[in-house]
Parts: C-alpha cells; structure tokens; sequence
C-alpha cells in the first residue's frame, strides 16, 4: 500500500463530474489498484476514489498547472468505463509504500454459525429437559438451525438470529410448516432465538405460536453470568 500525505486537488471525470479544491488530503493506492482520496473528517467514506480495474500514471504537469503550482499529476484510468480521476498534486508532504501481506479477513465473533453452536452445546438455555437432536437439521426447503426436545418430548426447531426481524419468523414459520406434515415429528413447536428481537417480529411470532428467546451471547461462553448481576 502506498500512502500519500499531499496539498492537493481532485477531479472525477467520465459518467459525472466531480471536483475537490486544493486542500491536504491522504491519498491511498492499494495494491489492488483501488486509489482512495481522504480528508480528516468523515469517518472511514473517502471524498472520491476509484475501484479496479484502473491504472495510475504519474504525469508532468501542463504548463498551466504548473503556473498553478502543480508538482505532479497523478491520472487514474478505470479499465471498463470513461471513469477517470486526475490528482494534482501541489506539494507532497509525506509518500511511503508498505507491503501488508495477505489479509486473513474479519472474523465476526457472535456471529449466527457460533449462536448456534454455543446453543447447541448449551440447549438448556430454552429450558429446563431440552435435549438436542441435531444442528443444521435438513428440510427440502433448507436446513433448520437446531432440531431439539423438550422436557415433554416434543419436537421443537429453533430459527436462530443476530438480529430477529420478520423475515426471519416467516422462514421459521415455512419449516414449521413443512416439519408438521411428517407424523413422526409433529406436532413440532418452534423457537425464535437471537441477540436483539425487534417488536413487530415479537408480535408476529407470538401471533403464530413461536416463543421468543433473547440470546446472551457472553453467557453462552460463560465469561458473564446473568444470575450473578446487580443490575
């Protein structure tokens, strides 16, 4: 990655047009090819850029640009469009290149695939004689995310979520649907579990008979026992 510290000045041409006055700015080029252009403020949105495929070439100024004052200019070509970005630059104030190897990617933590996970080792949190059949428990309309009894012995499916919103009840809905026509599961009853469950999906799921369960991610690991809270 090469980062650029720069008094500068932008302009995006092609399908529209965009300009930055002359100000200081980061100026990034990734080594995928990506040139990204930055103010301090805005968070992490950069005021313009360009993705791959693109080709940067740093040109001479013109003789009118360099009565401006322009020390280089940097021309961004995108390799599929007319899209261009050309960057003039007045006066460099730091230019280093880094190589940051290959990224192993984010890893989310309370992520569904580890909900479900650490509620199937932990099947009780539904309640008192819950045993688990199975995980990933498979339909013909998709695989339902746990598959359990409870104390009675009565099948339950179990739609596990982030965040439960109504799509999510509806597609529990649909298994239950489809699991309550084979005699030998029904009568199947269904739990709707995630971190944070909004109300209308709330509502929803207490209209059709699903229970809600709200799921406290750092209890399942056991690093924060609910039980032992002051508030």
């Amino acid at each position: 990655m090469r980062v650029v510290i720069a008094r500068c000045s932008v302009d995006y041409g092609g399908r529209l047009t965009a300009h930055l006055p002359m100000a200081t700015r980061l100026l990034m080029v990734k080594a995928d090819g990506s040139v990204l252009v930055h103010s301090d403020g805005g968070s992490y949105k950069p005021l313009n850029w360009m993705t791959p495929p693109c080709s940067l070439v740093e040109l001479d100024p013109t003789d009118d640009e360099r009565t401006e004052g322009v020390d280089k200019v940097w021309f961004v070509q995108h390799a599929k469009s007319e899209d261009n970005l050309r960057v003039r630059l007045y006066e460099v104030l730091h230019d280093t290149s880094h190589d940051l190897g290959i990224d192993p990617g984010l890893r989310k933590d309370g992520v569904e695939a580890q909900l479900q996970e650490l509620l199937a080792q932990h099947i009780t949190t539904l309640g008192d004689g819950y045993t688990l059949i199975r995980r990933e428990y498979m339909t013909a309309i998709g695989p339902v995310d746990i598959m359990c009894r409870n104390a009675d012995g009565a099948t339950v499916a179990v739609e596990i979520k982030r965040r439960g919103d109504i799509d999510g009840v509806e597609q529990l809905t649909r298994y239950l649907e489809l699991l309550n026509r084979d005699p030998v599961l029904a009568p199947v009853e269904g739990v709707f579990a995630a971190q944070l469950i909004k109300p209308q999906a709330r509502t929803l799921a207490q209209d059709r008979g699903i229970r809600c369960v709200t799921l406290d991610y750092d209890a399942l690991r056991g690093i924060d026992d609910a039980d032992s809270r002051l508030f």
